[in-house]
Order: structure tokens, then C-alpha cells, then sequence
């Protein structure tokens, strides 16, 4: 209860309103020791309960709606995806259907029907290496001990960081010298597939699209950018035979993987809104195109909520800050 009183005094409703975005990525039918980042089954349906008792958590294009209406009822929340992994078909959506939920899940269009995400690949090789070493220092990616799970995570994630920012062409380069290294037999069902995307809409879930090879949109010049956005757009509305009109930043922080010519771009484009993983609450005076998304990474029911409470406290300080200037 002190946690629902808490929403509702930071996240009032009316002209007021305050939307909570939550971000998710993956599901996994069960626990992933390997890539433990992401929730599983279990961890994911005890967060839907948290969130559902804590929150009128609303379709994405109902809460925005209704938040530039200034009719969104208090403790506003909405439920997001990015990437488009088929768990989100076959963990997380029946889930969410359990608890009379909907979602949006952004689609990197050019990974379904058997493709694999860049990073990925790395994982997945890292995963399966038969090595005790890997010695990556001929594309400059260092040398990696693998004789745990948790060495196995930090060669990942340090192999993930060093590439993630490379031009795209030499960021295909790294993840392929990669996975030849490594030797490691690398699956091919990781993400959606075109009719599993169209099942999703048929049971009420939102779809919106995330470019077709989820690059850093900052470092493309205008017409590539153009290029990934309206392909992704096109492709999911040819799919759907619908407008789609929503759309996720690839690794979305403003300045650094998107810039404000990349959120105008968008308005050209017919897109209604757009999110980004910059912390923070969205309100009326928040930009459509750019939107803020916030998920607490706890695991307990209390850590969780304090950080929830945490970020809509630190977003209405802010927002008053801004005013006052």
C-alpha cells in the first residue's frame, strides 16, 4: 500500500499526468545463467504482479493519448520491448494475456525469420566456445579467460562494449572474427518470426518498429538513417496492413546513439511517437518523438519498487528545476 500511495502522489493523473515506459528485451523460459541480465519466466510474471498492483498500466497508444489529452488517470504505466526475440511471443505474451495486459514490441526488422542480432553473435559464441582461452587480440578485442560462467559474462560484456560503438561496417567485421574464433555452432531461432509478429498483433499487442539492423542512428549520415527508419516502418505496415506509428531508438540514449535531427526525421516520417532509454517520467511538456523509458534491474520486490519511486521522484525534480529556470 505505501508503495501505491507513493505512486500516486508522483504520478498523478489529469493535467498532470505522468506516464511510466518500462523497458524489457528478453524472457527466457527459464533461468539464463549466461545471460542472467535479462528475466525469466518466473522473474518476469512476479514484476507483471508488482507492476499491476502498483500501476493502471495502459496500452502504449491509449497512455500517450490520453497524457497529451491530459486524461491519463494516476500511476500511469505502459509495458515495452525492444528488439523482437521470439520469448516475447512464447514466454512474455502469455503472461501478460494472464494478467489481462498488453504490450508494444519494437521490431529490428531485418532479424526475423531466422536472423541474429550482432550482439548476439557474440554471446552465443562466447556461450559455446570449447576454449578454456580466447585470445581475440588480432581484431584488438584482447584476450579472455572462459573457465566460468562468470568469466564466460564478463568476456561478453567487455567484447560487447568494445565493439558496440564501431562504424557498422567494422562492427560486422569484429562480431564475424568473433564467432570464426570461437568455433562455436550458433542458433538461428533466436528472434521472431514474420507470422509469430503477426499473431502478436492479432492478440492485441502494440507493434512498432526499430530500424531494420539496429545501428547507432548517430553514427549514419542523414540518408542511411532515413534509410534503416522508413525500410523498418514500411516493411512491418506491409506486414500488419496497418499504420505503424511508433518507434524505438536502438540503444536510445539522446546525444550519444540518436541525435535531435535523427527525432525530426521521425516527424517527416508519420510516426506518432517515439521512445528512448533516457531515464525519466514522460508528461504533457515531454517531446513525442523523444520519450523517456525507465525498468528498475532489481529482483526483489522491494529494491524494485524503491527505484520505481526513485525515478519518478528524481524526474518531478527535475521537471520543477526546468520550470523554475
Amino acid at each position: 500500500m505505501i508503495v501505491k500511495a507513493l505512486t500516486h502522489v508522483l504520478s498523478p493523473g489529469g493535467s498532470g499526468g505522468r506516464l511510466s515506459i518500462l523497458i524489457f528485451h528478453r524472457v527466457h523460459a527459464r533461468s539464463d545463467r549466461i545471460r542472467n541480465w535479462d528475466l525469466d519466466a518466473l522473474e518476469f510474471e512476479r514484476t507483471i504482479r508488482w507492476l499491476k498492483g502498483w500501476f493502471n498500466v495502459l496500452p502504449l497508444d491509449q497512455a500517450i493519448a490520453r497524457l497529451y489529452e491530459k486524461t491519463l488517470p494516476a500511476r500511469a504505466a505502459t509495458i515495452t520491448f525492444d528488439d523482437g526475440y521470439a520469448d516475447n511471443c512464447t514466454v512474455a505474451m502469455p503472461i501478460l494475456r494472464d494478467h489481462g495486459l498488453t504490450a508494444t514490441f519494437f521490431i529490428a526488422t531485418g532479424y526475423l525469420d531466422g536472423g541474429r542480432m550482432w550482439n548476439d553473435t557474440v554471446v552465443e559464441a562466447v556461450r559455446y566456445c570449447g576454449k578454456p582461452r580466447l585470445d581475440l587480440s588480432a581484431e584488438g578485442l584482447g584476450v579472455h579467460e572462459l573457465d566460468s560462467e562468470v568469466a564466460r559474462r564478463q568476456a561478453i560484456m567487455r567484447i560487447l562494449n568494445e565493439v558496440k560503438y564501431r562504424e557498422p561496417l567494422a562492427r560486422r567485421k569484429a562480431v564475424d572474427y568473433v564467432a570464426s574464433a570461437t568455433g562455436a555452432s550458433l542458433p538461428t531461432d533466436l528472434m521472431l518470426t514474420s507470422e509469430q509478429v503477426r499473431a502478436m498483433r492479432r492478440a492485441g499487442m502494440l507493434i512498432g518498429a526499430h530500424t531494420v539492423t539496429h545501428p547507432i542512428l548517430a553514427r549514419l549520415d542523414t540518408a542511411e538513417v532515413n534509410r534503416e527508419i522508413s525500410e523498418s516502418k514500411q516493411f512491418l505496415e506491409t506486414l500488419l496492413q496497418e499504420h505503424v506509428g511508433f518507434f524505438a531508438y536502438p540503444n536510445g540514449k539522446p546525444n550519444v546513439d540518436y541525435r535531435a535531427a535523427d527525432a525530426n526525421l521521425l516527424r517527416g516520417l508519420g510516426f506518432d511517437a517515439a521512445v528512448t532509454t533516457a531515464w525519466g517520467v514522460a508528461d504533457v511538456q515531454s517531446d513525442r518523438m523523444q520519450l523517456p523509458r525507465f525498468t528498475p534491474w532489481d529482483k526483489t520486490r522491494f529494491r524494485f519498487a524503491a527505484r520505481l519511486v526513485q525515478n519518478l521522484w528524481q524526474s518531478s525534480q527535475l521537471r520543477a528545476e526546468q520550470s523554475a529556470d
